[in-house]
């Protein structure tokens, strides 16, 4: 499993678009939280995924991504904010990988690129969010995020299921 890093001009490069999709799509059927339910509305999140590849074409955000040699089976992405007060830290965004590569390492191979590549950036800290229930704070905690604050019922799942939401920070330096 390899971490790489999509340059804006190579956004276009075959398979990426379908590869990451067909991830996006596993894994939220697969009850992962990437922004959607089960089942995947497929038309969303290829909006969804249209949209942040322009905004990586746009050299606006990093696109990480994990492939296996054969095809792309993961993702994550470093956000920019628009605000000039906080150009030393980026949002950590998408991050999934394919269901059929997870809990061999892949994810933590994911993460550690996409450190690695905030630290080439000049960054001083990365901030994510993580739905409450499915223990990912854990999976965080063991790479040196830490819960800085809680939105309570902040994602509604369904009609009558909401969960909590978390915000997690790194600190790079």
């Amino acid at each position: 499993m390899e971490y790489v890093v999509i340059e804006p001009d190579a956004v276009s490069e075959p398979n990426l678009r379908a590869d990451l999709l067909d991830t996006w799509i596993a894994a939220t059927d697969a009850g992962g939280s990437v922004g959607f339910t089960a089942p995947a509305p497929v038309h969303l999140v290829a909006e969804t995924l249209d949209l942040a590849l322009d905004r990586v074409a746009a050299g606006k955000d990093l696109l990480g991504v994990l492939h296996n040699g054969e095809r792309y089976v993961g993702m994550g992405m470093l956000v920019s904010s628009n605000s000039p007060l906080n150009p030393h830290w980026r949002t950590v965004l998408r991050v999934m990988v394919h269901p059929k590569y997870q809990g061999g390492g892949a994810g933590r191979i994911l993460m550690d690129g996409l450190r690695r590549s905030a630290v080439e950036l000049g960054l001083e800290q990365l901030m994510l969010t993580v739905r409450d229930g499915n223990s990912l704070e854990q999976f965080y905690g063991k790479l040196g995020y830490r819960v800085v604050g809680t939105h309570p019922r902040a994602v509604r799942v369904a009609e009558d299921d909401y969960r909590d939401e978390l915000m997690l920070v790194t600190d790079l330096t």
